[in-house]
């Protein structure tokens, strides 16, 4: 399934008139695709994620799943059917592991020991230990309750996945785990993922296309990572993405035997070795 967004809006009253924050975004996510939403605070990121599920609703202009507007969808029924994953991972305090995984199928019917069932080889699936499925959240480390969030957002099996900031809060380490485990579930399942973060690094590594949007919404350049590093739109894309003053610059240094990659502030970022080497 694909995702548009037809010229949508969104402003907010205040004491003042109204705040814009999202500015007239026509944007298409494909089918089977990572498409990166990336900004900092108050670019309208989270508001044009949450259009999708009508958890928030334009105030003009049309979000469409497969060309229909979701606006003639069930909110609930909407929501069961497309996997939401937050930063906090939002998890049922006071239920089990298993049964927080299971939650959208039993709610769509299917039944209990059924949906335990998929919910365990969803544990599988995202690299839980199987005895972690009793726990509560609370007897979880932060990547954990991360990865059970993940498996709940695939739980119903849905073709579109909305990933908000989801590794935000746990440490660098895990974030990167993280990442790189997203990166091999979307290689075997193939979703339609919209992802939103404020991380310039975890965007161009994770979306097949990147939207950068500015304070009130607007997106000022899209593309590959490698189109937007190799001609940033204006200045402040390339200060944003980093390449302003050479910061994203490599090159290549001799050191010994080997030949070393220097980035911009003189910082070894790895070694260079050639291909099928050891």
């Amino acid at each position: 399934m694909g995702i548009e967004f037809r010229s949508v809006r969104k402003t907010y009253a205040d004491g003042r008139g109204e705040t814009v924050a999202v500015d007239d975004v026509s944007l298409i996510v494909p089918s089977h695709r990572t498409v990166v939403l990336l900004g900092s605070s108050g670019s309208g990121k989270t508001t044009l994620l949450r259009m999708v599920n009508r958890m928030v609703d334009p105030t003009s202009g049309a979000v469409l799943i497969d060309d229909e507007d979701v606006r003639d969808k069930d909110p609930v029924r909407l929501r069961r059917g497309v996997g939401y994953v937050m930063q906090q991972a939002g998890l049922l305090p006071h239920v089990r592991v298993i049964d927080n995984i299971a939650t959208v199928p039993v709610l769509n019917g299917v039944a209990r020991k059924q949906a335990r069932e998929h919910a365990a080889e969803l544990m599988q699936t995202v690299g839980l230990d199987a005895r972690l499925a009793n726990r509560y959240p609370s007897q979880l480390s932060g990547g954990q309750q991360q990865r059970v969030g993940v498996a709940r957002a695939l739980a119903a099996d849905p073709n579109i996945l909305l990933m908000d900031e989801p590794f935000g809060a746990v440490d660098p380490i895990v974030r990167r785990e993280l990442q790189h485990e997203l990166l091999r579930l979307q290689q075997e399942l193939g979703k339609t993922i919209l992802f939103v973060t404020h991380d310039v690094d975890e965007a161009f590594l994770l979306g097949d296309e990147v939207v950068i949007l500015a304070t009130g919404g607007r997106v000022v350049q899209r593309g590959t990572p490698a189109e937007i590093l190799a001609a940033p739109a204006d200045d402040f894309v390339a200060d944003f993405v980093g390449v302003a003053g050479g910061k994203r610059e490599l090159t290549l240094r001799t050191s010994g035997d080997s030949t070393v990659v220097v980035d911009g502030s003189g910082r070894v970022q790895g070694v260079l070795r050639a291909e099928g080497g050891g």
